[in-house]
């Protein structure tokens, strides 16, 4: 799968999905609308504990059926609900069946009072991350054909497994603690940082130098890892007095004030990519998603291509380049 760098395209741009059951018909409807309109990235979350969600990789699959060039990823995959070598499987054969239009998306665990009642043994901090390290390690083990996998962890145990003769896909994760912020940067190809939270956040502040340091200890180079913001805000009609809250979190504000932010968070924060939310965390009406396709996200990428109106700058690697 190919990697943006340099892209004529700029950052990437992406939209939220809802996985509620009564949205079932609403998320397609969406998805399919960011796939006309240019998107590069179609989102939804993994909640398998709630019986009001739908299955995330039931929505992608159906997704990329309803779709043509837009790449999907589950933000983040329950890792402890969805065995790693099964995983495997899931994404190497939606690749393959989509052209390879699927980046893994990869969590520790959360809400571990839900997980549990799926039947999962409950892991402590420390041994969700090793659990994630392993898991990365074998879905990736399990791509790109050749000979027969044996892999001997202390949560994941296969022997003799045949890889899929399928490229691997990026692996983005939701890395929050220390621990797991370091093994994105040794193995990972992005991350989203936790809770929303933005490239003037104190946790972005804090958490990316963790990554780059990991990165770096792996002989790996960390602009090599791509930075994609979950971003909730509303796109008014007008500008705001006030584009940021009190605690100095973004709330929104006009096409043009949403330009003017996400060009400086690419060309002076080495933004990757950006995945619109509506105000609270929800998925984005028709209305909505349209002006972030059609206006703010052609307007930043002309802002920040080289040889567009600031040149020169270098936007970080950001996952899978849309296939036409």
């Amino acid at each position: 799968m190919k990697q943006l760098s340099t892209s004529p395209r700029g950052p990437l741009f992406g939209a939220h999905g809802s996985t509620a059951v009564g949205s079932a018909e609403e998320v397609l409807k969406r998805a399919e609308q960011a796939d006309r309109a240019g998107l590069d990235l179609f989102t939804v979350s993994d909640h398998p504990y709630f019986g009001d969600r739908l299955d995330a990789y039931a929505v992608l699959g159906v997704v990329l059926g309803r779709t043509g060039r837009i790449t999907v990823i589950d933000c983040v995959t329950n890792l402890p609900s969805r065995p790693a070598p099964m995983l495997a499987r899931t994404i190497t054969s939606l690749s393959a069946l989509s052209g390879g239009r699927v980046v893994l998306g990869l969590g520790v665990g959360g809400l571990w009072d839900e997980i549990v009642r799926l039947g999962v043994e409950r892991l402590g901090p420390g041994a969700a991350v090793r659990a994630f390290e392993e898991a990365i390690t074998l879905v990736r083990a399990l791509s790109d054909g050749g000979e027969p996998v044996t892999f001997d962890g202390e949560f994941h145990r296969v022997e003799g497994l045949q890889p899929a003769p399928v490229p691997a896909a990026p692996v983005w994760t939701g890395s929050v603690g220390p621990k797991s912020l370091a093994v994105t940067g040794r193995l990972a190809d992005g991350w989203f940082p936790g809770h929303a939270a933005d490239w003037l956040s104190e946790r972005y502040r804090t958490s990316r130098p963790v990554i780059d340091e990991a990165a770096v200890a792996a002989g790996r180079d960390p602009g090599d890892i791509a930075t994609v913001y979950n971003l909730p805000g509303a796109i008014t009609p007008t500008p705001l007095a006030r584009t940021r809250d009190d605690d100095g979190r973004w709330v929104g504000g006009s096409v043009d004030q949403w330009v003017e932010e996400l060009t400086g968070a690419a060309l002076e924060h080495g933004a990757s990519g950006f995945v619109y939310f509506a105000p609270g965390g929800a998925a984005p009406d028709e209305s909505a998603l349209a002006r972030w396709a059609e206006e703010i996200a052609p307007a930043v990428r002309e802002a920040t291509r080289p040889g567009g109106e600031v040149s020169g700058v270098r936007v970080h690697p950001a996952g899978p380049a849309p296939t036409s």
